[in-house]
């Protein structure tokens, strides 16, 4: 039996982590897996749980373990133990000698490596360990993970149920009612979403956070001289959640060349903190809109950085996809998470494509949806014919029932 991996809270109950059981299929099937990720998501204590007693565990936060790393890093690796290395972004050099242990030994599980960095760290991993790790990302916690359940929302089963009995699944799964403004004032980081119980204690640690991530981090990645300029960007980007992104109107608000505004965006995107959704680019009869769509990692990062204390729809949009991202990140089976929208203002939040077939959801912050919140689904199912499912209307009511024959009107709560 896989044994469960936990995150201990501060009263001592545990707390399941989804990505687990993946992480476990895959270090038992690979050399080497690599978990990725924001800082302070729960990575160092997810693979501190991955069996203590038979794995060492090296973190390049400690700059003695880095001083041996540089001067002998075949040392550091050596041994027939089964080794941890965490935010190994900080010595990235050190992956040569992982693939030159790998060479030599090709036992599954050997390496787990750890990082709080995407693209730059993928790109160097890529080079050195192609067909020799699986990688892994580690998002905010879910709704679900915050309250035990080491889950994410229902999309599996919704994605294996026909269409018509998706009522009854809804309806037939416990799930507790909540105001989804407070779900997106904590966040899904461990500390602000689990252990802290006011809005002004996750206010300092967000701020905080904030300021160790441009201050520390950032650095760590790409030298950036200007950093009232990048806290400039980074508060207008937070500010255009769920909305379509324009660069070159972006860099005009904040007064920065397009060219930076891009480097900007892309080492946000690199470190986790920004999400850039995709437009589903397939096109029949209609003329697409096929610029990205801008999100956050974490509601109450977002939040914090716009300086904003009211939550808007858009952050309803955000938290769906939060839950989405892990579900799709730790799904074997590929699955995409896109948006859709024509140049006549017809839109759908996210479609998930998987299986060959298309879902769309729209998302609603009213607590009362009516039949023309549904329009802009129906249109997406007239233009994609049998390839497209019924659609969900996700909404922060009470009310579970079909709005017509394939659009189903859900409280968010019952999904996610």
């Amino acid at each position: 039996m896989l044994r469960m991996i936990i995150f201990h809270s501060m009263n001592d109950s545990t707390l399941p982590r989804l990505v687990a059981h993946s992480l476990q299929e895959r270090l038992a099937a690979m050399p080497a897996v690599v978990v990725t990720g924001a800082r302070q998501t729960g990575k160092s204590t997810l693979a501190r749980e991955m069996a203590p007693v038979r794995r060492r565990f090296l973190s390049l936060d400690d700059l003695d373990i880095v001083d041996v790393a540089r001067r002998d890093p075949d040392a550091l690796l050596g041994g027939s133990q089964p080794v941890t290395l965490d935010e190994v972004q900080r010595e990235p050099d050190l992956l040569r000698a992982v693939k030159r242990a790998i060479d030599r030994d090709r036992r599954a599980g050997r390496f787990l490596l750890t990082g709080s960095a995407n693209l730059l760290l993928m790109r160097r991993v890529s080079e050195s360990l192609a067909g020799r790790a699986s990688y892994l990302t580690l998002w905010p916690m879910t709704r679900r993970e915050q309250r035990g359940l080491g889950r994410c929302g229902l999309w599996e089963e919704l994605l294996a149920a026909p269409d018509d009995e998706w009522l009854d699944l809804l309806s037939g799964t416990p799930s507790e009612p909540e105001e989804w403004r407070s779900l997106v004032r904590r966040g899904g980081f461990p500390t602000p979403a689990v252990h802290q119980t006011t809005d002004r204690e996750r206010a300092i640690w967000f701020d905080g956070y904030a300021r160790t991530y441009i201050e520390r981090d950032l650095q760590a990645l790409s030298s950036i001289s200007a950093l009232p300029d990048f806290r400039r960007l980074m508060q207008a980007a937070a500010l255009r959640v769920g909305q379509i992104l324009n660069q070159t109107q972006l860099g005009r608000d904040v007064a920065l060349p397009q060219p930076t505004v891009h480097r900007y965006l892309n080492l946000l995107e690199t470190s986790y903190m920004l999400v850039r959704l995709p437009a589903y680019a397939v096109n029949r009869s209609k003329r697409l809109i096929k610029s990205p769509k801008l999100y956050w990692a974490d509601t109450g990062l977002a939040l914090q950085l716009a300086h904003e204390t009211e939550p808007r729809g858009a952050h309803l949009e955000n938290l769906v996809l939060q839950d989405l991202l892990t579900w799709r990140d730790a799904r074997l089976e590929r699955a995409s998470l896109l948006y859709w929208r024509t140049t006549v203002d017809e839109e759908i939040d996210f479609v998930i494509e998987a299986e060959d077939r298309l879902l769309p959801i729209e998302v609603k912050s009213t607590a009362r949806p009516r039949l023309g919140d549904a329009r802009h689904v129906r249109a997406f199912q007239a233009e994609y014919g049998e390839k497209a499912r019924a659609g969900l209307l996700l909404h922060a009511g009470q009310m579970l029932e079909w709005l017509g024959p394939r659009v189903l009107a859900a409280p968010w709560w019952r999904v996610l």
